[in-house]
């Protein structure tokens, strides 16, 4: 179609083509990184789409985007609100809304129409939307004088969940109806009689927890829900909520700014905008005039993150969220003083997908175990019922247990989650049946809290995780599903004060991260399990924040595991929008909590465990975060608003050492490692890496000119790291990694251990950064790491006082802050053979250790349990922890060969790069990444012979690899009879130590190549 002139910036354009190079070939339309958002507040939001095509190396010469107030305006030139007209450009990730100012309140209709570097049209997109919030900050403008209001004369903690509610009438026919709604606390929005809920896989969900977790003094999220449906059901609406504590009113802040030991009063902020046929608006708020009623008598009686929920059903209210109720009774509200309180606090539209329940992952009971007593010598073992014990997983998923008081069952979800149970009752009335949850059972090895087969809690600390139900007496059944709290847990121990019957358990899974982006299989039973592992563990620690664990009393927004853990977690979820809110949050605790203000956080948000002093390796967060979500996803945006904050933090660190250029110093250094590395020495890594990345991120953001200060900065630091550290003494390499002590704060640890010199975790970051100065230096520290690795007879004879003669040959020594690099490292220094002996070793220390022992995710510490010694130290141990998981990265850029190019964020230009396995036990990859430009997918099976290699890939259109494929000469490499170096379009690179490497342009590929 011929493109016209822009109605707001942009260029004219030429006429092209009319007819699209092919049908649906632009697809994926995105505004802020989500499809079809609801209530964005972004001034000038980003919009991006992908392209597909049937031939090979299209890519995008030119767009246009049309932004208009109906779909009919779209086409024609009609366009009302704007057009970019034809840009001349191959961006299609993150291109900005350049038209006249936004109104609040509006949807917003628009598409994009793109055409090749040739000129020719390859189509117009579908017709998306967004529909923008009430695009304020302040808590006022576009709320139309809602206010926070709460239960009048409530005390904070007293027993009993607010319940507000109001009425008004309707004043015509029902156009739309949007509920904009916040809290301080968590709640659960109801709507005419029906609960709230959220578009999901073609249906409706609920949400957990919203609005989620925030620094409460900086910044509040509020919700935007589509109720139309809701409130045109009736002539009077009826908007009611019932409010928790959640993170804002929990012992999980104490040590936040906003926290308070006496309580801090829960409100509601809401303003429900209804819009009629004929033009008309009302909007229904919270005021504290009269119009709203509140009571604390319902049947929610106690909430806590940590300790769970109490429901007692005999004091449901039938019809309270309902017209026509009778609140006479009932307290008025008053407002809270929440702003007065916190003067600039803001409150702002939750720019990513929402912590929800995922029905498709819903758990049901693989086994239940039914015991009466406890018998047996120490703290014995359970006595069984055989009659209601259950193994078979079809029939415990749909069976019926009946207990009497006295009885325990324990219920087997047969995977470690987090989420919530639902559950259906039968018994008499006063009846309370008490579900606790844990992770593993305990046996009758050390550490263990009980009877063997009974539930293992001890590691919960002093979290009581348990939910409560007081029966009302229902002949049907009751079914009942918490909504104030959550818990992580693979095991349900139930028991009950009177006889009743327990049906249709099933634990709803709850994650923000609900589009999953990348896939990576294997022949091998053992690494799919350990990749299963890792994606529960993502699934249910991305809950509102990335926390480090979501059983304890804990849950914590850990920066060092988040930062370790981003690029995995981006690979394998579209958790771009999530991890950027959750750096915002980054930034406000740098300013309330961080040192001077400047220094970032150990934990964000809140104030619990946010120590002062070293912060190296987690800390840093604040800046491998933007860089890693810029890779990823090809938006620098997170890059330009963290600026400030970022050089606010390198410029600290350098007052605190100044020309020294060491780190500022680790608290935690390389967390839970067997191996004990210098703190001082990982600080000063980091330091270094993280002024190597402020120099790479400064020209991406139009900062040319700030760049050489921190090229200088990490090459002070580099200077200053090879003069204390590495060590050429009677001509031996030596990474003198023992020059100080580990973490002083890490618990369970030897305080005997000593810090130990050639540390895997201390050689693997030399080399990753290039800490050394010659190639003779870099082979010997690549030495070094392979013989501490091997951990053979003739190293442990060379190093008897060191951790590692107790562990077997092949394994790995490293913490938190060496998992991410171990195999990357080894497989870019030409030994992917010790990074493939690493992956499948699973004695400890190992990743298929927790595989071995049952894990179903990945646990916090190498030794969390094992058969022998029992349980990990009490003081920290949890079975849920993503940390050391990260080595999916690698499975990603390596195993399957997905790697991103530095110089190419969002996979613009990336590399194919497959690492078959050495020692023949994977010999069949399939590996997948949603990139900003479509699916890339790579997939390569080596022969029974391993003779020869068959290859798979695709490359998105508008992008393009470098394919760096094992064969014996390039000659081998064919797609079909043809050399790939001959076929239309691929450019031959060249063919060294066994690599043949090319430049494939978009499109699919079907290869082989020679081994031998």
């Amino acid at each position: 179609m011929p493109v016209v002139a822009t109605l707001t910036g942009g260029t004219t354009a030429q006429a092209a083509p009319n007819h699209p190079v092919e049908d649906g070939a632009v697809f994926g339309l995105t505004v802020e990184h989500r499809t079809d958002p609801l209530g964005v507040d972004a001034a000038r939001p980003r919009f991006g789409w992908r392209m597909r095509a049937a031939g090979r190396g299209r890519n995008q010469g030119a767009y246009e985007i049309v932004v208009a107030t109906s779909p009919g305006k779209l086409t024609g030139g009609r366009a009302d609100v704007w057009s970019s007209g034809r840009v001349r450009s191959a961006d299609s990730v993150a291109v900005r809304y350049s038209g006249t100012p936004l109104t609040a309140s509006t949807r917003y209709y628009w598409t994009v129409t793109v055409w090749d570097t040739e000129g020719r049209l390859v189509g117009t997109g579908p017709v998306g939307w967004f529909e923008t919030g009430l695009m304020s900050m302040d808590g006022v403008t576009g709320w139309d004088g809602a206010q926070w209001i709460g239960m009048k004369g409530k005390a904070p903690n007293s027993p009993g969940a607010p319940m507000l509610r109001t009425e008004a009438r309707l004043r015509g026919r029902v156009r739309e109806a949007r509920l904009y709604v916040s809290a301080l606390g968590v709640y659960e929005a109801y709507v005419s009689g029906r609960r709230v809920t959220v578009p999901q896989d073609g249906d409706a969900t609920l949400e957990l927890l919203p609005p989620g977790w925030t620094n409460y003094d900086a910044r509040v999220n509020y919700l935007t829900y589509d109720v139309s449906h809701l409130v045109a059901r009736e002539p009077v609406v009826t908007l009611a909520a019932v409010l928790g504590n959640g993170w804002y009113n929990g012992r999980i802040s104490d040590g936040s700014s906003y926290y308070s030991k006496d309580g801090n009063a829960l409100a509601l902020k809401a303003r429900l905008l209804i819009r009629y046929t004929d033009g008309t608006a009302q909007s229904v708020v919270t005021r504290p005039d009269g119009s709203w009623k509140a009571t604390d008598t319902g049947p929610y009686r106690a909430d806590d993150i940590y300790d769970g929920q109490t429901y007692d059903a005999r004091k449901e209210l039938p019809g309270w969220t309902s017209s026509r109720f009778d609140d006479s009774a009932w307290s008025d509200t008053e407002q809270v003083p929440f702003e007065t309180r916190y003067q600039g606090v803001q409150l702002l539209a939750y720019p990513a997908e929402t912590a929800r329940l995922m029905s498709r992952w819903d758990r049901r009971p693989q086994s239940i175990t039914v015991y009466t007593k406890v018998t047996g010598d120490g703290k014995g073992r359970i006595v069984v019922d055989p009659d209601r014990t259950v193994t078979d997983p079809h029939r415990a998923a749909t069976a019926r247990t009946t207990l009497a008081a006295g009885d325990t069952a324990v219920f087997d979800m047969g995977q470690n989650m987090v989420g919530v149970p639902r559950y259906t009752l039968c018994g008499p009335a006063g009846a309370q049946v008490t579900f606790q949850f844990g992770e593993i059972l305990n046996d009758s090895s050390a550490g263990a809290d009980g009877p063997e087969g009974s539930l293992y809690r001890a590691n919960l600390r002093s979290a009581k995780a348990t939910s409560t139900y007081i029966l009302k007496g229902d002949r049907d059944g009751e079914t009942h599903q918490d909504s104030l709290t959550f818990y992580g847990f693979r095991y349900a121990s139930v028991t009950a004060t009177e006889t009743v019957t327990i049906a249709g358990l099933t634990g709803k899974v709850a994650t923000s991260a609900i589009h999953e982006t990348g896939t990576v299989t294997t022949n091998d039973p053992d690494t799919n399990q350990l990749i299963s592992n890792i994606r529960w563990g993502q699934r249910g620690n991305y809950l509102w924040v990335p926390t480090d664990c979501p059983q304890r009393d804990e849950r914590l927004g850990w920066t060092g595991d988040t930062q370790v853990f981003s690029t995995t977690g981006l690979y394998n979820a579209d958790a771009g929008p999530f991890l950027g809110h959750f750096q915002d949050t980054v930034i406000d605790s740098q300013t309330i909590y961080g040192q001077d203000q400047a220094q970032f956080t150990g934990v964000a948000p809140s104030g619990r465990y946010n120590f002062p002093g070293g912060g190296s390796g987690w800390a840093d967060c604040g800046i491998i975060l933007p860089w890693t979500l810029w890779q990823m996803t090809g938006d620098p945006a997170v890059i330009e608003r963290s600026w400030p904050a970022m050089t606010r933090y390198l410029d600290w660190i350098r007052r605190q050492t100044g020309d020294t250029y060491a780190g500022q110093g680790s608290l935690t250094g390389d967390w839970l490692a067997p191996q004990k590395t210098s703190a001082q020495l990982m600080s000063d890594v980091y330091y270094g890496y993280v002024a190597h990345l402020m120099g790479r991120m400064a020209r991406a953001v139009g900062r040319p000119a700030e760049a050489p200060t921190y090229e200088q900065l990490f090459a002070d630091i580099k200077r200053a790291f090879i003069t204390k550290y590495l060590s050429t003494e009677g001509g031996t390499v030596t990474l003198r990694s023992s020059l100080g002590d580990a973490s002083p704060i890490e618990p369970g640890s030897d305080p005997n251990q000593k810090t130990e010199d050639n540390t895997q975790t201390a050689l693997l970051w030399v080399l990753k950064l290039g800490l050394y100065d010659t190639e003779a230096q870099r082979h010997a520290l690549v030495g070094h790491l392979a013989d501490n690795i091997g951990n053979d007879a003739a190293y442990k004879a060379a190093h008897p006082n060191s951790s590692r003669v107790k562990y077997a040959e092949n394994t790995l020594s490293v913490g938190f802050l060496g998992v991410n690099v171990l195999a990357p490292v080894l497989s870019d220094e030409g030994r992917a053979d010790l990074a493939y002996k690493l992956l499948h070793q699973d004695a400890l220390p190992s990743w298929l250790f927790s595989v071995r022992g049952g894990a179903t995710t990945v646990w916090e510490r190498w030794n969390s349990y094992s058969r022998t010694d029992g349980f990990g130290p009490v003081g920290m141990n949890s079975f849920n922890h993503y940390a050391y998981g990260a080595v999916m990265e690698w499975m990603y850029a390596y195993m399957a060969g997905i790697a991103r190019d530095p110089d190419s964020p969002g996979f613009k230009h990336f590399l194919l790069q497959p690492h078959i396995d050495p020692t023949g036990k994977i010999a069949h990859v399939v590996g997948s990444h949603e990139s900003p430009y479509g699916e890339i997918r790579s997939e390569w099976r080596v022969t029974d012979d391993g003779a020869s290699l068959t290859y798979e890939a695709v490359v998105p259109a508008n992008s393009e690899a470098t394919l760096r494929l094992p064969a014996t000469s390039a000659d081998t490499v064919r797609e079909g009879r043809t050399p790939l170096a001959r076929v239309g379009g691929v450019r031959f690179l060249g063919h060294t130590d066994g690599i043949a490497s090319y430049l494939l342009p978009s499109g699919t590929y079907r290869l082989t190549s020679g081994l031998r």
